[in-house]
């Protein structure tokens, strides 16, 4: 704790720019939510009770798999591969964009409090950030409409937007912030990826050879274990939940819908 306190202090402007972040993806997923189910007719509420409790749960089950990390072959060792999004992505096609947010942030705090940073916090800024690209797209195109199909759409647009964000994002933000905060050369920065795969020469060729095969595969393997599990743990997870308007035959006829239509 003592060690995560100084490290707080030690970035301060760094974490107020990590707040930004945060409240600029609160928004975007609010106004996506509120949007989508504008479209789709939903009219149950963002958030309830029950639904935040459930959140809780879902980030402390991310919090521990994120513990569990490991490194890829392809990057650089503070480039890790973990399974944190995998209840992320579950809660988020079970309670929308928002709830996807929430759990992203609280899986990061708890992580911190557990584990603490190694990485000035630049690291823990990329995971949520970069994680939340993956959510948003993927549970605005399935809350839509919310069938198997679109949920394989809303994975596959997911994974590209992830993909592509945390690439771009590494290049231009996190690598140059990670070498600033800690007084190292950015040219050591790249010498690691190139000791690896001497194709990296240079920092765009490193975003794009070391970073975007990690947000692949994460993407790909996360997508494939939600569908898996999603069907059969939706029910678990809407069970209590309120009509919000609806009649229990309107209900009915949307899950009769959403059969055919899978």
């Amino acid at each position: 704790m003592n060690g995560l306190l100084q490290s707080i202090q030690e970035n301060v402007v760094f974490l107020l720019e990590f707040l930004a972040v945060i409240c600029a993806l609160f928004l975007a997923a609010y106004g996506a939510e509120k949007w989508a189910k504008k479209v789709s007719g939903d009219t149950e509420r963002v958030l309830s009770t029950r639904k935040i409790a459930v959140i809780g749960v879902f980030s402390a089950i991310a919090a521990v798999l994120m513990l569990f990390d490991f490194p890829v072959p392809f990057a650089p060792p503070f480039y890790k591969m973990d399974f944190s999004e995998l209840p992320a992505l579950i809660g988020t096609f079970a309670y929308g964009p928002v709830a996807g947010v929430m759990i992203e942030l609280c899986k990061t705090v708890l992580k911190l409090l557990m584990k603490g940073t190694t990485t000035a916090f630049v690291g823990d800024l990329a995971n949520f950030f970069i994680g939340c690209s993956f959510l948003l797209p993927a549970s605005v195109i399935y809350l839509l409409k919310k069938t198997r199909k679109n949920a394989v759409v809303g994975c596959i647009v997911g994974t590209t937007v992830m993909t592509v964000v945390g690439t771009a994002f590494n290049a231009v933000y996190l690598l140059p912030k990670f070498a600033e905060l800690y007084g190292m050369p950015l040219d050591a920065i790249i010498g690691m990826g190139t000791a690896i795969n001497p194709a990296i020469t240079n920092i765009s060729s490193f975003a794009i050879m070391a970073v975007a095969p990690l947000n692949i595969l994460k993407g790909v393997t996360v997508s494939v274990a939600t569908l898996l599990v999603y069907k059969k743990l939706s029910p678990v997870l809407k069970a209590g939940e309120p009509m919000n308007g609806r009649t229990k035959r309107e209900k009915t006829g949307m899950r009769t819908l959403e059969k055919k239509s899978s």
